[in-house]
């Protein structure tokens, strides 16, 4: 299934892609009306017919909401491409590198990203995102692509001077600002993706091709980086893991790119479709 999450009379509902139409998941039809509530029942729901109602075109939807909301955890992977560590000054890394955004930094698929006044270094990056439908602590790796529940685009946008520049070399506040976090525009489950690691990875400024690779490229797969997090945290329906961005990020470009006010990033994956989201400056 391909599922996004709009606004709808007002309320937020779950809905499915069918070709360039969607179709609401009703509740009255005993669909859940959030991810981690289908991602626990999916056995269930995964070979129930959507619904019999009226098909409508995506050009109707009004507002976009995040596919995934409210998630315990957004997890993510720094240097994950061999040639993206080497742009930024290093080397690949031995074992993961692992930060984290808060919820409160999730965006959606045409949201506003909105640069602080306090930073003047804001940067894009396309990452493949996964998630977590079966929840599980110490997963065993053979076993952990059994707790995917879907992927889908993301962006980790992040303030380098914050980044950067900070005591004992701290990621976090230049990570997780209020909107840092744009995915969507929908969730695709695992099993429409036959292989997600050989999936073409973009990113564009303005129309201008800024990343161009591939998730085949990813120094630590999937089901590496659940075995190894699962080490640590328990995994719950709903979390979501950014896998890393490959070359071509403003930091590593000379001279530096740096995202201004009316610009528009996209990220597109191959299968995922496109996300998009202008650039603002924050309000005071």
């Amino acid at each position: 299934m391909k599922l996004i999450s709009v606004l709808q009379a007002g309320q937020p509902v779950l809905a499915e892609i069918i070709d360039k139409d969607y179709r609401i998941l009703e509740p009255s039809g005993g669909w859940p009306q959030t991810i981690q509530s289908l991602a626990e029942n999916w056995v269930r729901f995964r070979n129930k017919q959507s619904v019999a109602g009226k098909s409508r075109p995506l050009t109707d939807i009004c507002e976009f909401l995040a596919p995934v909301r409210q998630m315990e955890k957004v997890v993510c992977v720094g240097v994950n491409y061999a040639d993206h560590a080497r742009e930024m000054g290093g080397e690949p890394p031995e074992i993961p590198v692992i930060f984290n955004k808060f919820p409160s930094a999730i965006q959606a698929h045409r949201g506003a990203i909105r640069l602080p006044a306090i930073t003047a270094q804001v940067d894009f990056e396309a990452e493949l995102v996964v998630v977590i439908g079966k929840p599980g602590k110490k997963i065993a790796r053979e076993s952990a692509m059994d707790h995917v529940f879907g992927y889908c685009c993301g962006n980790d946008v992040t303030a380098r001077d914050w980044q950067k520049n900070t005591p004992g070399g701290q990621w976090l506040r230049g990570k997780t600002f209020d909107t840092f976090a744009p995915i969507g525009p929908m969730v695709v489950t695992a099993d429409e993706i036959d292989n997600p690691h050989n999936l073409a990875i973009e990113s564009r400024v303005n129309g201008q091709v800024m990343q161009s690779s591939n998730t085949s490229n990813l120094i630590f797969p999937i089901d590496e980086l659940i075995s190894h997090l699962s080490l640590f945290v328990t995994l719950k329906p709903g979390d979501l893991i950014f896998t890393g961005t490959p070359p071509g990020v403003g930091a590593g470009r000379d001279p530096q790119v740096w995202l201004q006010p009316g610009d528009r990033v996209e990220v597109e994956i191959e299968g995922l479709g496109v996300l998009s989201n202008p650039v603002v400056t924050e309000p005071d």
